[in-house]
Order: C-alpha cells, then sequence, then structure tokens
C-alpha cells in the first residue's frame, strides 16, 4: 500500500507542474524583533521596524500566491524552525531553506533547484509593496518572448528577475544591495546574448526616506505605532 500511495503522490506532482510551467521563489527572512528592517528603525523604532518586516512580507506572500503560480517561500532560517508557524502563511506555499553563501550563491542554488522542475522562474523579495499579482504575471508573460525578465528598483538594485534558462555569471561577483546591482546584471545578461524585458522601476522600502513610497493604508498603520 506505502508503494502504491508514493506513486500516486509522484504523479499528482508532475502533473501539477506539467499544467504550472512558473515558479515564483519569494525570498523571506522571519521578520524578528531588532532583526529586521533595520535601517528603518531611526524612523520607525525597532517594533515598528519589525512590524513593517512583517506587512512587508506578508502582502508579499498574499501577492505571490494571488499570481496564481507556483509559489516556493525561500526562507531563513529554515522552515522547520517554529517562528514560520506564527505567521499563519498560506497552505498552498512550496518551502525551502535558503542556502548557505551570499546572496547570489543562494539565488542561484534556488534557481537551478526550480528550473529542474519548471521551465520559467521568477525570484522576488519582500522589500517592494507596489510588486502585485498583475506585475508578476505580466513579468512571467515576458519570458515567452525573451530569455530574462527585471522589474528594476530605483536605487539601483531589482524587484524582481525571472528567466527561462540560469547562468552562474548572473549572481556572482556582484556587490549585492548596492546601487550598481541592476546595471551589472543587465551587462551579464547581455553578454550571455540573452534578451531581456525591461519593465517600470518599482520602489523598495529599506531607508527611512522610501517610507513616503507606501500606500496611503500602510501609511495609517505607521500612524498607529
Amino acid at each position: 500500500m506505502h508503494a502504491t500511495s508514493d506513486r500516486t503522490t509522484t504523479i499528482d506532482v508532475n502533473s501539477q507542474i506539467k499544467e504550472q510551467p512558473t515558479c515564483v521563489i519569494l525570498f523571506a527572512k522571519y521578520p524578528a524583533r531588532d532583526k529586521a528592517k533595520t535601517r528603518l528603525q531611526p524612523a520607525l523604532g525597532v517594533d515598528g521596524a519589525a512590524l513593517m518586516a512583517r506587512q512587508l512580507l506578508l502582502h508579499s506572500v498574499e501577492q505571490a500566491v494571488a499570481s496564481d503560480f507556483a509559489i516556493e517561500l525561500c526562507v531563513s532560517p529554515a522552515p522547520t524552525d517554529p517562528c514560520w508557524q506564527a505567521l499563519d502563511l498560506p497552505e498552498s506555499l512550496q518551502w525551502s531553506a535558503q542556502a548557505e553563501g551570499d546572496l547570489g550563491r543562494r539565488m542561484l542554488i534556488a534557481s537551478q533547484n526550480a528550473l529542474e522542475k519548471y521551465q520559467k522562474v521568477v525570484l522576488i523579495g519582500t522589500d517592494c509593496p507596489s510588486l502585485t499579482a498583475e506585475r508578476i504575471q505580466t513579468a512571467v508573460q515576458q519570458l515567452d518572448e525573451d530569455n530574462a525578465v527585471m522589474i528594476p528598483a530605483t536605487d539601483g538594485g531589482y524587484v524582481l528577475l525571472g528567466f527561462n534558462q540560469v547562468d552562474e555569471s548572473l549572481f556572482s561577483n556582484i556587490s549585492w544591495s548596492t546601487s550598481s546591482v541592476a546595471k551589472v546584471t543587465k551587462q551579464r545578461i547581455a553578454a550571455l546574448g540573452w534578451t531581456l524585458a525591461l519593465l517600470p522601476a518599482l520602489h523598495d522600502i529599506d531607508e527611512p526616506e522610501d517610507l513616503k513610497h507606501l500606500p496611503s493604508d500602510w501609511r495609517n498603520m505607521l500612524n498607529k505605532i
């Protein structure tokens, strides 16, 4: 009976992948007090920064799920850590632990693993309240015509990066969290001879001056802190 059950599960998983060729990988860290969004603490305080990190994470998960693709939450600490239970996240999420190493290596390993099962992979984070399900869907659609798609961030990084193949050069020897990330990544994509669809830039929320880009209802939440 166990063999039959295992075989049935395998068929179901393969069927789901075939029907859903796209995986959106959401990179997230648990919004722990005094460890999350620390650059916002001068404006929001310790508790306010943690609350903002939590709100950004929940929003990002909500929009990713609403995009109606397979969603993998790639997290630190690992999915087995009890902290994640407190967030009551959707059961439809797939979970994975972030690999060791810098952000580039973590994204590379997650992308390589996903492309073994999916035709398209889209990487997003939890810093952008303007990244909606519709914008994710638009990015995925671009991969029908182009090898890669990017939504730049106004600070020089990127909010979303998607592709239908991956190369280590996209993630190696890059100074993460600097204004050169998107520029260098675009140069690497061009060097590979890939086509790139560039979508309109969006604002990340990292520094106190970024708070003016929050949606109005989020600003109302801040006023209650």
